[in-house]
């Protein structure tokens, strides 16, 4: 089994840059790698033979397809459909928290304004996806 590593999903340069000082300072030293609109998040995790990673971090507005299509696609698919998916994104909207959930999310977080709240929420969401959950096991490939 691979070392786990976390999908970051957002297009934001800013917001992709506090995600990984963030996790630097709260320690966690698994490999972040980085897809910046839903076409690409679906290409990495869908391919065939790729390990996959611990959780992905998900925004859900973004070019060409939206994070709850991401969603819905990763819930469809049975290589990809127990990788845990956290929304991480500014949106306060009732219907993309509602979609969300709807299309299959573990979790919905609104990113914090503050770099201190932000590395906290970072690192509540590490320790318990790297640290607390068990992870579903790996579906074999058909």
């Amino acid at each position: 089994m691979s070392d786990p590593w976390i999908l970051v999903v957002d297009d934001n340069d800013d917001d992709v840059e506090l995600t990984k000082r963030a996790f630097r300072k709260c320690g966690f030293t698994q490999r972040l790698e980085i897809a910046r609109d839903g076409v690409a998040a679906l290409a990495r995790l869908c391919a065939d033979g790729v390990a996959q990673p611990a959780f992905v971090l998900l925004d859900l507005n973004m070019p060409r397809i939206n994070g709850i299509e991401v969603v819905q696609r990763l819930r469809g698919d049975p290589r990809t459909r127990a990788i845990p998916i956290i929304v991480l994104t500014s949106s306060r909207e009732p219907s993309d928290l509602a979609g969300a959930y709807a299309a299959g999310a573990n979790s919905y977080v609104r990113k914090p304004i503050e770099f201190d709240r932000f590395v906290e929420v970072v690192r509540q969401i590490g320790g318990y996806w790297l640290s607390l959950n068990e992870p579903a096991p790996r579906e074999p490939a058909a």
